[in-house]
C-alpha cells in the first residue's frame, strides 16, 4: 500500500439517519406524528414561504392534535447564528418541548443548531464548529419537513451556519455532529410545486454537488457510490423537466428522492471544494448556496479530474452520455461537458460576477454590505479572501485532489470571472 494513502481515511464512518416518511400526502401525517412523539407545545421554525398556505395547513394539522404552536418565521437564508440564538430564546421563553422545521435546508440547519443550543444551556452555536463538538447527546425531538429538491438537511448529521458576531466574522462553517440529525424527516413532493424556477435549478445543483463529491472524495466509502451515482443519473434525467414544468409530479417527486438519498452518500462519502466555494462566497455575499455550487461545480469537476478519470468516466455516462471506445481521459471530458450543458439549460450564470437579481435574493443586506455587497466583486482580494476561507473549510479535507492556496486560487478566479 502506499504509505501516503493510508494517513488520510483510513477508518470509514457511516453515520445514521433518521426515520423519513416519504411521498405524496407524507406531510398530511404531521400531527399524529407528532403527537406518538410526544410533542405537547413546539416551536416551528420557517422562513420564505408566506402566501403559499403551506405553514397555516401544518399549524392547523398540528392544533387539531391538541399542540400548541410557537411560530417562528426570520430564519434567513445561509443561516445566521443570531437566527439560532433568537430560536433558542423563544423555546426557552415559551417553554417549549419539540422543534418542527418547514422549508429548505437553511431552516432545518437553523433548528438543528438551536436543538444544540438547548442542549448546552444557551452555549453559542459558534462554540460548536467542526465535528462533534456538542457534549450532550440528547436534545430535543425534531420534525423536519422539507419543501426543497435541494440540501437533504433532513437526513443528514451536519448544519451550516453563518457567523455574523465574532471577530472571525463573517464566516460560513459547517458542524457535523452525531446528536443533530432529526427525529423525523417527511418529504412530500406536493409541497414542492410552489419552488420558484430559478431556486428549483439552482437546488437541483445542489444535490448533483452532493452526489458527485462522495462519488470522486479521498474518503472512497463504498456505501455511498451507488447511491451518489444513481442520484447523477436522476438529475441528469429530471432537472431540466422540473425547472420548465414545475407542475410535473413524476420530475418533482424524482428531484425530492434524488435529494434524499444524495444527502445519505455525502453524510457518510463525504463532500468536498465545490461546497468549499460555496461556503466562502455566501460568508461574503449571502448568496444562494444552490446557486454558488452550481456555478462552483465545473469548475471543480475540472480541477478534479486529473486524480480520479475512471470515477468522472462513470458520472459521464450516468449523465447519459455514450462513452464507449473512449478513453478515461476523454470519457471524462465527457463528463465536464454534460454539467456544462445542464447548467446552460436550466439557467446558471456563467459566473459569480455575473448573479444578478434572484428569487429571495438578499445579496448586499444588512452587514453584507460592507463585506461584499449586491453583486460579487471578483477581484484579485476577492479570490484571495475567498480561497483562504476555502482551505479552512471542513469539506475541503475530503476532496478528491489535494487543495493548496495556490492550487485553488485559480479556480476560484475562474468561479469569479471566467466562463465556459
Amino acid at each position: 500500500m502506499e504509505a501516503h494513502r493510508l494517513w488520510q481515511f483510513p477508518i470509514k464512518e457511516f453515520h445514521r439517519m433518521p426515520r423519513g416518511l416519504l411521498g405524496p400526502g407524507a406531510y398530511e401525517m404531521v400531527g399524529v406524528e407528532a403527537r406518538k412523539l410526544g410533542f405537547k407545545r413546539s416551536l416551528l421554525m420557517t422562513s420564505g414561504l408566506r402566501g403559499t398556505g403551506i405553514v397555516e395547513d401544518i399549524v392547523g394539522k398540528l392544533r387539531y392534535r391538541e399542540i400548541d404552536v410557537i411560530v417562528y418565521d426570520k430564519v434567513e437564508s445561509n443561516p445566521k447564528d443570531y437566527n439560532v440564538m433568537d430560536a433558542y430564546k423563544i423555546y426557552t421563553d415559551e417553554r417549549c418541548d419539540s422543534f418542527i422545521s418547514v422549508g429548505g435546508g437553511s431552516v432545518t440547519d437553523a433548528c438543528k443548531a438551536a436543538r444544540i443550543v438547548v442542549a448546552h444551556d444557551g452555549r453559542s452555536i459558534n462554540e460548536f464548529e467542526g465535528f462533534n463538538k456538542s457534549e450532550r447527546p440528547d436534545n430535543p425531538p425534531h420534525i423536519a419537513i422539507n419543501t426543497t429538491a435541494g440540501t437533504g438537511s433532513e437526513t443528514s448529521w451536519a448544519y451550516v451556519i453563518t457567523d455574523m458576531t465574532t471577530e472571525n466574522a463573517p464566516h460560513k462553517y459547517v458542524a457535523f455532529d452525531e446528536s443533530c440529525p432529526v427525529t423525523l424527516a417527511i418529504n412530500d413532493p406536493v409541497l414542492f410545486f410552489s419552488m420558484p424556477q430559478d431556486l428549483t435549478a439552482f437546488c437541483g445543483f445542489d444535490v448533483l454537488a452532493h452526489a458527485s463529491e462522495p462519488y470522486v472524495s479521498r474518503i472512497n466509502f463504498p456505501p455511498s457510490l451507488g447511491s451518489a451515482l444513481k442520484t447523477i443519473e436522476m438529475v441528469a434525467e429530471n432537472l431540466r423537466q422540473t425547472v420548465f414544468e414545475p407542475l410535473n409530479y413524476e420530475a418533482r417527486y424524482n428531484m425530492m428522492m434524488a435529494q434524499y438519498i444524495a444527502a445519505q452518500a455525502f453524510s457518510s462519502g463525504g463532500l468536498g471544494i465545490i461546497h468549499s466555494i460555496s461556503h466562502a462566497v455566501s460568508a461574503y455575499y449571502d448568496s444562494h448556496h444552490g446557486l454558488n455550487n452550481a456555478i462552483a461545480l465545473p469548475r471543480v469537476w475540472e480541477y478534479n479530474m486529473p486524480a480520479n478519470y475512471k470515477r468522472f468516466r462513470d458520472i459521464a455516462r450516468a449523465m447519459g452520455e455514450n462513452v464507449d471506445g473512449l478513453t478515461d481521459v476523454t470519457a471524462a471530458e465527457r463528463a465536464l461537458e454534460a454539467a456544462i450543458r445542464l447548467s446552460k439549460d436550466v439557467g446558471i450564470p456563467a459566473n459569480f460576477t455575473s448573479v444578478r437579481n434572484y428569487t429571495k435574493s438578499r445579496m448586499g443586506v444588512g452587514r453584507y454590505a460592507e463585506w461584499g455587497g449586491p453583486t460579487v466583486k471578483g477581484d484579485q482580494a476577492d479570490a484571495e479572501r475567498i480561497a483562504r476561507h476555502v482551505l479552512g473549510d471542513s469539506c475541503t479535507p475530503g476532496n478528491a485532489r489535494e487543495v493548496t492556496f495556490e492550487s485553488v486560487l485559480p479556480v476560484v478566479q475562474h468561479c469569479l470571472t471566467g466562463s465556459y
